[in-house]
Formats: structure tokens, C-alpha cells, sequence
């Protein structure tokens, strides 16, 4: 397979073929983020992706399961989304599920007629990283939209039936109270934009990128590790909708939990609580054991 510079991929795309459509993020200026830094954002043109998926038929065989990187396919064109797709499908008789990361701002300029007729085509799981619902706190890690407009976006994603994972960043907002707010308002909106999946990751500093800056210069103070759990127990008490699948088991958290919000919502908390009344970091994984 060819691909350009490093590829990134969500944990639950383990098993997917991964067809690299963009090099790089369209956005690309999180603060936070070091995934694209290395490469200069452009859409790989169709006769290479073509080319591609052939030599993915020659190696795999059929696939079931694919999933389009870089970290925004999205952004590219709907026809040629579309061409892809059909490509795709015609290429992998078994195939049953298309997957890829989307941006906020790509996602919004695509009609709700364009994502219907990108889920009619075969996209049927969309991750995007909302990171927080705090305003504030969005522009500061310069996500690139407020608040309202990535609630939007997923809202889009959701009624044009795409299957919607929204990604967290417990700790994002460092110590104080904007850790309380960053909670709470990301659980708002995972309220309201009512997705499939909600998968939380710990914030991680990045060497080279202006948040790690931050620590180092001392203008950023990371949360401890049970104030991280302190923040998911928050989101667990504030998330009032239901049939949400928790996703806690990424190798950045201090404790995997995973569940269904509500029905496993008591047996969450308390798991936490246990940490929490200790205070024990045997209970927990130690950094050496976490990643990204």
C-alpha cells in the first residue's frame, strides 16, 4: 500500500483498510494536535485513489471494513466522494462499512442533502473531534469553530443518518474552574447533538505544538490523574440522553470505562468513586503504560 508520512486511524478502524484519500488535516492548527504537522494539506488525486483501492483488491482480496484518512476526507469534493464510494463498492462486493474523520468546518459546507447522498453511497460512520463544548475553550485551543457550529455539525451528521463518534479531551482545559465548565458544556452538547458513540481521550502533551509550549512555559497546568476522573465523572452525572456508548478504554486514560449511557450509568460512577475515595495510584495506569 502507499502511503504519505504517518497515518492515524480511530482504535475501533483496526481491523479497517485504510485508504489514504487527503494527505494531511484541512484545518490543521489545533493546538493541542500534532498528527499532521508534518505534511502540507492537499486531496490526493482520484486516479491515485483508484489506483489504490486496485492495489488493495490485489493484496486483501475483498474487505469488509474501510476507513478514509487523512484527518478530513470530508473536505473533498462530494462527486469525487461519491466516485470513491461507488469505487469502493464495486471493487469490495463484502464490504459493509466506510468510515472517516471529519472536520467541523468541512462538514459544514456540505449540504444535508450532500451527507445524505454521501450516507446513501455507503459513509456510515463519521468521527468527529469535539473535544469540548465550551466556547471559550474551543477558540482558545483554536479548533476552529464556536461552540454553536460544532453542534451543528454533528446535528447535520446525525440527521443525514451518518453513525456519529464524538472524541473528548479530558484535562483540555487545564486546572481551576475551567476544568468544571469544560465538563459540563461538553456534556451539554453531546446532549444535543445525541450521537452514537462518545469517546473520551486524555490530554496528552504533544512535543511541538503550542500546548505543550504552554506546560513547558508553565502557562498551562495539566490536571493530576485523578482530576482527569474527577471531569469523566462529571460528564457521566450530565449526560441525560440515552443509548450513548461510552468509550473510555483509549491507552491516553488513567482508567478504562466503557459503557451505555444510562443504563450502565450507576456502575461508571462508582468505579470512579472508588478511585477517587482512595486516591490509590495502583488503581490506575501509570504513565509509563499510557500513549496516545
Amino acid at each position: 500500500m502507499r502511503y504519505e508520512g504517518n497515518i492515524f486511524r480511530p482504535f475501533s478502524e483496526a481491523n479497517s483498510y485504510l485508504l489514504q484519500c487527503t494527505v494531511g488535516c484541512s484545518h490543521n492548527q489545533c493546538t493541542f494536535c500534532g498528527m499532521y504537522k508534518d505534511k502540507h494539506y492537499r486531496i490526493r488525486t482520484l486516479a491515485e485513489i483508484k489506483e489504490d483501492i486496485a492495489l488493495a483488491k490485489a493484496h486483501y482480496g475483498d474487505c469488509e471494513k474501510v476507513f478514509l484518512c487523512d484527518g478530513d476526507a470530508i473536505a473533498i469534493d462530494t462527486e469525487m466522494l461519491l466516485e470513491i464510494l461507488r469505487t469502493l463498492r464495486e471493487t469490495f462486493p463484502q464490504l459493509r462499512h466506510v468510515g472517516s474523520y471529519v472536520g467541523p468546518q468541512s462538514t459544514l459546507g456540505k449540504s444535508l442533502d450532500e451527507l445524505k447522498a454521501l450516507r446513501a453511497a455507503g459513509l456510515g460512520k463519521a468521527y468527529i473531534g469535539v473535544e469540548t463544548g465550551d466556547d471559550e475553550l474551543l477558540k482558545k485551543v483554536k479548533k476552529g469553530v464556536g461552540a454553536a457550529d460544532m453542534l451543528r455539525a454533528g446535528q447535520h451528521l446525525v440527521a443525514a443518518g451518518i453513525n456519529l463518534s464524538v472524541m473528548v479531551l479530558l484535562g483540555l482545559a487545564g486546572k481551576g474552574e475551567a476544568s468544571g465548565r469544560h465538563a459540563l458544556a461538553t456534556a451539554k452538547i453531546c446532549n444535543e447533538m445525541k450521537p452514537q458513540y462518545l469517546a473520551a481521550l486524555t490530554y496528552t502533551p504533544v512535543p511541538g505544538t503550542p500546548l505543550h509550549r504552554q506546560v513547558q512555559s508553565g502557562a498551562f497546568e495539566l490536571l493530576d490523574p485523578f482530576e482527569t476522573l474527577e471531569e469523566m465523572k462529571m460528564i457521566f452525572e450530565n449526560i441525560t440522553m440515552d443509548n450513548l456508548k461510552f468509550v473510555g478504554a483509549h491507552a491516553s486514560n488513567y482508567l478504562p470505562i466503557s459503557g451505555t449511557l444510562q443504563k450502565d450509568r450507576a456502575k461508571m460512577i462508582a468505579a470512579v468513586d472508588h478511585v477517587l475515595q482512595s486516591r490509590d495510584a495502583r488503581l490506575i495506569r501509570s504513565d509509563h503504560m499510557r500513549g496516545l
